[in-house]
């Protein structure tokens, strides 16, 4: 522990949470770009746009599957982040709480 009663280890655990979700949310839409683009082909007028977006999704989808498997490594990171500061949170309130529990033993004694 840090002076002033703060703790030496912060971690925006809220917002590391939402981290994961986030960084998947991610992932799902860099997966829709093809419907996307099949979305505006009536508005794009001249069909050598269409064509163009069609020749990018389609150098896009090598690029994206190796971006796609490094989000979800990182949002599984984040979540193990989460689930094991957790785990450890919980681990040192117990063992204050039976500390604590001792203490009164042994001093009513």
């Amino acid at each position: 522990m840090g002076g002033g009663g703060k703790s030496d280890l912060a971690l925006p655990l809220s917002e590391l949470e939402d981290y994961g979700e986030r960084l998947r949310d991610i992932k799902t839409r860099l997966n829709h770009t093809k419907k996307l683009f099949e979305s505006y082909e009536d508005d794009l007028g001249d069909r050598s746009v269409y064509d163009a977006l069609g020749d990018f999704e389609s150098g896009w989808e090598d690029g994206r599957e190796d971006i796609g498997q490094s989000l979800d490594a990182l949002a599984k990171m984040s979540d193990a982040v989460v689930r094991e500061f957790r785990k450890l949170d919980d681990d040192l309130a117990k063992n204050v709480s039976e500390g604590v529990k001792t203490e009164k033993k042994d001093g009513a004694k």
